[in-house]
């Protein structure tokens, strides 16, 4: 990833209140200046960058049988959080260049949903949450992880000029 970033990796559990407080914790502990999150985008062959979070909706149960309080993420947050990065942006640099990126606004209302509105929640919108393909060839590991660098090192320039305009 280069020189200029600290990478830190945490595996989260398929489990509402397990996820909820790790990222909880790590956003108070590690304070990061952005959070990228990786699912499995089961029968997908597309990379699928994620513009929103959902606060709602969760009615099916973790590996814990487990369904969150409520059916939310957190209770009176915003129903909805949106990326301070501009996924669509990005999916169509990509796409202009061949590559099968897209971009989306529902991350599906399980695990993957609630961790990203969970992160944008408690970072105050800077992160990001993609979804990988489970097929194709971008399946692979020697396809998948350039490109994910790639697109990674683009969502943090763009978290920089969004930080420079803000600035001035």
């Amino acid at each position: 990833m280069g020189q200029r970033i600290d990478v830190y990796i945490k595996e989260l559990p398929v489990s509402y209140s397990s996820t909820q407080r790790i990222i909880a914790e790590l956003w108070q502990t590690l304070r990061p200046k952005f959070a990228v999150h990786l699912g499995i985008a089961r029968g997908s062959s597309l990379v699928i960058l994620e513009q929103t979070g959902k606060n709602s909706g969760y009615s099916t149960r973790d590996v814990c049988s487990f369904c969150p309080t409520d059916h939310r993420c957190i209770e009176g947050g915003p129903e909805k959080l949106d990326s301070v990065v501009n996924m669509r942006a990005i999916s169509k640099h990509f796409k202009q260049a061949g590559m099968d990126v897209v971009h989306s606004r529902d991350a599906g209302r399980y695990l993957c949903d609630f961790a990203y509105y969970c992160s944008l929640y408690h970072g105050e919108r800077r992160a990001a949450f993609i979804h990988i393909p489970s097929s194709g060839s971008l399946s692979s590991a020697g396809r998948l992880v350039p490109l994910l660098q790639e697109i990674i090192v683009m969502m943090l320039d763009q978290l920089e000029e969004v930080k420079c305009h803000s600035e001035t």
